[in-house]
């Protein structure tokens, strides 16, 4: 098993994250993997990549390679993947929100509680992990743990509808921004078929869609994104279509905003002169 988002096949660093975890929980049975690496075991997509424990707060084994958080946990908030005793889903999910970095912990729960591409070739699609729900009570089982009202402000931006991390940051990034789109709105085509824009900004007709590079993977799903963008901009309520790249989302997030604000005043300014 690969921890590794990035690869078909696991190769380098990865097989070693994986050896790590082994190395570490057989030496230390108490350990529970959780955090980032428990997110990956659960084919949940990630921005990092961590070794990372639970372990009894009176215990101080020493972690190969990775991190270990002293944090209280429940029998019935441990589950085993591939051999391994991991943090359950939601459990995972509450952590994360807890301790991690906004970008980070949102990235996760949206892959969590959604439809996403399988790991591997042939994986098709999985589905959703948990929900928004599950993760609310995870958290609040643990109330007392530092971080939980992050926690909740956090898992209260969450949105199901993210198709991929690219859009959940382009998302995070808008509204930072203050710019707050309607997300995944179904729009119906001259020929009655309907499609779901990344966002929409409905005043003004813009629709930004986000490119990530697990969505469009072959040449017959780039034939099929092209035929969908066409068919998009005949629907009545789009005017221009802005598309940024994954890397751009990521790197350029500045650049980014500054052509959607752009846009959105070009629409704006043609209106008022319609």
């Amino acid at each position: 098993m690969s921890l590794s988002h990035t690869h078909r096949k696991p190769v380098g660093r990865a097989v070693d994250a994986v050896a790590l975890l082994w190395a570490n929980q057989l030496a230390h049975p108490q350990l529970v993997v959780s955090h980032t690496a428990a997110a990956v075991l659960h084919d949940i997509e990630t921005l990092a990549q961590r070794v990372e424990f639970i372990g009894p707060c009176g215990h101080k084994p020493t972690v190969r390679g990775g991190v270990l958080h002293r944090l209280p946990l429940s029998a019935d908030e441990v589950t085993t993947v591939a051999g391994l005793r991991v943090t359950t889903v939601a459990r995972t999910m509450a952590d994360l929100l807890r301790t991690g970095e906004r970008y980070e912990a949102l990235v996760a729960v949206e892959s969590a509680v959604s439809r996403r591409p399988g790991r591997g070739a042939d994986a098709g699609q999985r589905e959703p992990c948990t929900t928004l729900g599950e993760i609310a009570r995870a958290v609040e089982s643990g109330s007392t743990l530092q971080g939980t009202r992050a926690a909740r402000e956090w898992l209260a931006l969450a949105d199901p509808k993210a198709g991929s991390p690219a859009e959940t940051i382009a998302r995070l990034r808008m509204n930072d921004a203050g710019l707050y789109p309607e997300a995944q709105v179904p729009l119906i085509t001259p020929s009655g078929r309907r499609v779901f824009p990344d966002f929409l900004f409905r005043g003004q007709g813009l629709v930004v869609e986000i490119e990530g590079y697990r969505w469009h993977g072959s040449r017959a799903q780039h034939q099929r994104d092209t035929v969908r963008f066409n068919e998009m901009m005949s629907c009545a309520e789009v005017r221009r279509i802005l598309r940024f790249t994954a890397s751009e989302v990521y790197r350029r997030p500045a650049a980014m905003i500054h052509d959607i604000r752009g846009a959105l005043a070009r629409l704006s300014g043609a209106q008022t002169v319609e």
